[in-house]
């Protein structure tokens, strides 16, 4: 059935809309923190992976970092453990690091990577062991806001490194690689990484053009729940001053602050139960969350 008049017009809109945005972007690196409903819902799932083929396709070069929580929690469920945070981490003892790197590793990376080669990509599964890719260090953190008390976590790290050289070769063959946030440490034990960070600092080491957060939110909300669509570095700084930035945001927006600080162009923290929000987001001229930038 043929479009109509009306239809066909705001189409062909939407597609020239994307020209200045594709050649602007061309060649350059997109970091993508995958998270929240976008890794659950059978249909966003699809439509993330159809994004990601065609921001490869028009010549940009999109790296995909991961989470997992809730297939994480699914799977400590059912051997019978609890998870538990403490300011936005997980905390991780031997058994539940096991789980943590079988799921991320195993069962999430590679549904990732087989979604993305079903649409005609490239993909190639990473941790961040494979060729010394992240380097971790132990994490303690405050027990409770105001505390000074540091407390251990468990197999919790923070990226002491990144060492770009596998990316960037996956790179020079036109493959997308897909990275799980397991760090190794100075004797080879793993690490828990918060994907938001290990997103953040992949986006600085490779000097990316984007780096795009996919949340379940609108974006970032000011204490009203109204979105707040761009904001500088540091009228974010204000924002973790005065609380409106709490909980699980924590990490996603800290990441996204230090990465615009140490030369990310923009970070843009969007909805991912929107459907190609991916695109919506860089191809666009509204987009459809919030936007970081330097000043």
């Amino acid at each position: 059935m043929p479009l109509s008049a009306n239809n066909a017009a705001s189409k062909a809109k939407t597609l020239a809309e994307a020209l200045p945005y594709i050649q602007r972007f061309h060649g350059k690196t997109i970091v993508i923190k995958y998270g929240g409903n976008a890794m659950t819902d059978p249909a966003l799932k699809e439509g993330f992976a159809r994004d990601v083929v065609l921001l490869k396709v028009v010549g940009m070069n999109p790296v995909i970092v991961h989470g997992g929580g809730p297939q994480i929690d699914e799977l400590l469920k059912r051997v019978g453990k609890k998870g538990e945070f403490i300011q936005g981490m997980r905390v991780t003892d031997a058994e539940t690091m096991d789980v943590v790197e079988m799921v991320l590793g195993g069962q999430v990376n590679k549904e990732i990577v087989n979604l993305i080669n079903r649409c005609g990509g490239k993909a190639v599964g990473l941790t961040g062991k494979d060729g010394g890719l992240i380097r971790a260090r132990k994490m303690k953190v405050r027990g409770a806001p105001g505390s000074d008390e540091m407390v251990d976590i468990g197999q919790v790290g923070e990226v002491e490194s990144i060492d770009p050289a596998i990316v960037n070769l996956l790179h020079t063959e036109d493959f997308i690689p897909v990275i799980a946030p397991v760090g190794v440490g100075a004797n080879g034990e793993s690490y828990n990484i918060n994907a938001d960070l290990v997103a953040g600092k992949v986006a600085e080491i490779l000097k990316a053009e984007k780096l795009i957060v996919l949340t379940n939110t609108a974006g970032v909300l000011d204490k009203n729940g109204n979105l707040l669509t761009g904001l500088t570095a540091r009228k974010v700084d204000e924002l973790f001053a005065d609380g409106t930035i709490h909980g699980g945001m924590l990490p996603k927006i800290g990441s996204a602050l230090d990465a615009v600080k140490n030369g990310v162009n923009t970070c843009h923290i969007i909805d991912g139960r929107v459907e190609h929000a991916l695109l919506l987001e860089i191809l666009t001229d509204e987009g459809v969350g919030t936007l970081i930038k330097r000043r």
